[in-house]
């Protein structure tokens, strides 16, 4: 599955990329504030596309839209409820441990050095693969050739490959 992760600088508006997203085979994790009006915009695009939604750090917008939600560090928020899709950013094997006893998609990363993260340490193939297991999805610095270096299990993340 490839979901795009939507950045305030780069793309404050993510539903031009939304609707250039293959039908029923991706999702979004929307991660910066957005207005409700966007926020519902956005919601039905991907309710009408079949794309999967989750949402960062808020869970009340992520209740009010029928969304997933998306954690930090597989750390929980807000109400202690069942959501249908839960997914979660991921930085060491700490952390990764932490999202997968939330049971969410773990999105470790950065995989590969990335402009939306500049000057942060890069994990590299080697330890990519090392750390990751089934149900990890790779983030970070992710195009055509650095996704066929990590042998991935589930998904993929991007914001400039996917705009």
């Amino acid at each position: 599955m490839l979901w795009l992760f939507t950045d305030s600088e780069r793309l404050a508006d993510p539903c031009h990329a939304i609707a250039a997203l293959p039908r029923g085979l991706c999702g979004v994790v929307l991660r910066h504030p957005v207005g409700p009006a966007l926020a519902r915009r956005i919601s039905r695009l991907c309710r009408a596309r079949r794309i999967a939604l989750v949402i960062a750090g808020d869970w009340r917008l992520a209740a009010a839209l029928g969304a997933g939600l998306h954690l930090r560090r597989g750390r929980r928020i807000g109400a202690r409820r069942r959501w249908k899709l839960l997914t979660s950013s991921a930085h060491g094997a700490v952390e990764l441990r932490r999202a997968r006893r939330a049971g969410a998609i773990a999105f470790l990363s950065p995989a590969f050095p990335t402009t939306s993260h500049p000057g942060a340490a890069a994990l590299g193939a080697v330890r990519w693969n090392a750390l990751a297991r089934p149900g990890a999805a790779a983030l970070g610095g992710i195009d055509g050739h650095s996704a066929r270096r990590l042998r991935f299990s589930c998904a993929a993340g991007a914001i400039g490959a996917l705009i």
